[in-house]
């Protein structure tokens, strides 16, 4: 069984994206995964491709949630993923 990466897409001084990282760390109290934290403003490609989403909250090649970040949903997702487990 693989551990869960959820890859996060974000820049500074975005609060959106703070918000985001704070829901992210509050359910891996709940569920088991790591982040992995991606700085779009370090990559052009990411910067062209995220530029206007940001944050953005991806799960198995999946974009699962971009913007203003439901917790609810991401939740759901992780629900899902380790009910298959």
């Amino acid at each position: 069984m693989e551990p869960t990466i959820i890859h996060f897409y974000t820049r500074n001084r975005c609060h959106l994206c703070e918000n985001a990282k704070n829901i992210l760390q509050e359910l891996q109290m709940d569920f088991h995964f790591s982040i992995e934290e991606h700085d779009i403003d370090l990559s052009d490609e990411l910067t062209e491709r995220y530029g206007l989403m940001i944050p953005v909250v991806v799960m198995d090649g999946e974009e699962v949630e971009y913007g203003n970040v439901n917790k609810l949903v991401i939740s759901k997702r992780l629900q899902e993923k380790t009910s298959f487990i």
